[in-house]
């Protein structure tokens, strides 16, 4: 990326944080003869007090800001529509900083239900429920997305073994309710586990254009999340349909998401985006299926702006080894051709050395937003991907992942002695309330799992001469139980799956028998800095000690990785 790239992102990046919150919720684009045609605030207006509203998006993409924006202020002038219950499948909220997400409507009084699979990013809903004027749903993000595919059939249950032994299990964890004694939205009926939701009434969404008629296009969209789902739910249910766009185009302008006979109000808006800081009528194509850009240089672009923003995590010597070590692993357990989804976090630098190392040219990555192919987009651009081959519902992705998903590789909060990972619960109350997103979903059907994480929070390791060395003892995050489980070690034995957790001191393999050392890394004291460092109980291998890993996973000198 060049000095004038740099410079225009730079200057792109100041303007957007200067004017991110500015907006105008009285403006009204009008078509001659058609009165779908309206302002954010005539829209809002169809929505009754108490109605089920459904939004969608994830991270920065699908922002229908002005309709947040506009639904916000029309309850402050007028305390009407009030008693929301309010449904988004993905994190899609601003993390109390970032304006202009469904974080404007966590009003006391306006949301009082809300339901979703990743709650971190919803910092306002969160407060609400810890304060007692919200009730916090939690349901995993695939199931979710599939509940939701469900109910626009004019099903609303969605059953699966997805959850079970978690702490979505209500015989083995509190069920969906994240605080209190909520109700209830899932069952155990005949082995399995059924899901509900309330029917949906209102759907909003944000596409990239309409035509005159009110036809709905996808073209130049980064995803489409559950746009195409909570329409026909909402229609199904005899409810309404909100479309924000940011283009007015001619009729045939590419593939109609929706038509216009599923969709009662189209809300033009200038400013709408494509992702966060983008315009629809600026949009960056190398998030489209339209790219012309070389994939390397999109992922420098997106890379830099996270950067300016502070939301890439700065990585080190000891994470980039770790990520060597599971990428080792993986190329150890994978075979050519295996489908593998790729979380954020730690599990992005996995990604990077197998696409360096020329691995991910021979998988097939599938992603949980709907955006196939390409290289994923990290940070507040997370869901979309550089250089898209196929862009589909959330619902359809999560269809294809049980259908053929092999391994995934994920991030771990915490893990415990009988192999369960905790990646929902950070602390008490809902601030500290993480959710699983799709992370339930991906570790059931995977047969292979690497869970990446640190070997503990609050110390420090590092690299030191070839060596890796504990500099500052930390709180261990490998105990003895986790305190919630998002992923259950004694199910995924049963179902046969090969699972692995990879960390700066070494790697440990679920067994049988239990946790289990096979690999540590050169410098690594294994009974200081291992076995005396962590409550969990750790088994050495039985035909003697670990592996130790190569010092190229330290140096990175002659590192290369290659299917076994």
């Amino acid at each position: 990326m060049n000095v004038i790239t740099k410079t225009r992102l730079l200057l792109h990046f100041l303007n957007w944080r200067r004017t991110w919150d500015r907006r105008n919720t009285h403006y009204r684009y009008a078509v001659s003869g058609n009165p779908k045609f309206m302002g954010p605030r005539e829209a809002v207006g169809l929505i009754r007090d108490g109605a089920v509203v459904a939004g969608t998006g994830l991270a920065g993409n699908q922002r229908a800001s002005i309709l947040w924006w506009a639904l916000r202020e029309v309850y402050e002038e007028t305390k009407h529509p009030a008693n929301l219950t309010v449904l988004c499948v993905g994190g899609h909220g601003g993390r109390g900083g970032v304006p202009g997400t469904i974080e404007e409507i966590g009003v006391e009084g306006l949301c009082t239900r809300f339901f979703t699979g990743h709650t971190e990013t919803f910092k306002s809903f969160l407060r609400l429920a810890d304060a007692g004027k919200l009730e916090l749903q939690c349901i995993p993000q695939g199931t979710f997305a599939l509940l939701i595919a469900s109910q626009a059939e004019g099903r609303n249950e969605w059953i699966t073994e997805t959850g079970f032994g978690t702490f979505i299990d209500p015989i083995e964890g509190r069920g969906t309710p994240v605080l209190g004694n909520g109700p209830q939205f899932v069952e155990r009926l005949n082995g399995k586990l059924r899901y509900t939701c309330p029917p949906i009434e209102v759907a909003i969404f944000n596409a990239p254009a309409a035509d005159r008629l009110g036809n709905i296009y996808a073209r130049g969209c980064s995803m489409i999340g559950e746009s195409i789902e909570i329409a026909r739910a909402a229609k199904r249910n005899g409810g309404k349909v909100i479309a924000n766009v940011g283009l007015v185009v001619n009729e045939g302008y590419g593939e109609v998401l929706l038509p216009a006979g599923e969709v009662d109000a189209v809300v033009v808006y200038p400013g709408t985006e494509q992702t966060a800081s983008v315009p629809h009528r600026k949009a960056w194509k190398f998030l489209t299926l339209e790219s012309n850009l070389p994939a390397v240089e999109g992922v420098k672009r997106v890379a830099y702006v996270n950067r300016l923003l502070g939301i890439t995590p700065k990585r080190n010597a000891a994470d980039v080894a770790l990520a060597r070590l599971a990428g080792i692993i993986f190329t150890q357990q994978a075979r050519p051709g295996m489908s593998v989804d790729i979380g954020v976090g730690l599990p992005e630098e996995v990604s990077r050395l197998l696409t360096e190392c020329g691995i991910g040219s021979q998988i097939t990555v599938m992603n949980e937003s709907g955006v196939f192919g390409g290289l994923a987009a990290p940070g507040i651009f997370f869901g979309a991907a550089v250089n898209p081959t196929e862009i589909v519902s959330s619902a359809e992705a999560f269809r294809r992942i049980y259908k053929n998903l092999d391994s995934v590789i994920l991030g771990v909060l915490e893990a415990d002695s009988a192999g369960n990972v905790n990646v929902s619960k950070r602390g008490k109350g809902a601030i500290n309330y993480v959710g699983p997103g799709g992370f339930i979903d991906l570790t059931t059907c995977a047969k292979l799992v690497v869970f990446c994480g640190s070997w503990m929070a609050k110390g420090e390791v590092a690299v030191q001469d070839g060596q890796m060395r504990v500099v500052k003892p930390g709180v261990p995050k490998f105990i003895e139980q986790v305190s919630e489980i998002t992923f259950n070690g004694q199910q995924a034995l049963r179902r046969g799956q090969r699972v692995f957790y990879v960390t700066h001191v070494g790697a440990f393999q679920l067994t049988p028998r239990g946790m289990e050392l096979i690999y540590v890394m050169p410098g690594i004291d294994i009974q200081k800095d291992i076995l005396d460092a962590a409550p969990m109980r750790i088994l050495l291998p039985e035909s003697g000690a670990p592996q130790t890993a190569p010092a190229s996973v330290l140096t990175g000198q002659g590192y290369t990785l290659s299917f076994q």
